[in-house]
């Protein structure tokens, strides 16, 4: 969880992902069924999301300095 911004989404894929699931059981409506696929692919991809490593500067590199004459 370093960024908030993928954290948010990956929590909103896994809300949307259940509550389609969640609507599709109680609609009321015996001819719609819930996509149970889709559902668990959307929750695998929230989790990526909320334990993803993102991006940050890199550390600048430091040139080598030649080796002090000390004559």
């Amino acid at each position: 969880m370093n960024n908030r911004n993928t954290t948010v989404a990956g929590i909103g894929a896994i809300c949307v992902a259940i509550g389609g699931v969640l609507t599709a059981m109680f609609d009321g409506d015996p001819a719609t069924t819930a996509d149970f696929a889709s559902a668990i692919a959307a929750v695998i991809a929230g989790i990526g999301l909320i334990l993803a490593k993102d991006a940050k500067p890199a550390d600048p590199v430091v040139p080598a300095q030649p080796p002090a004459n000390n004559v």
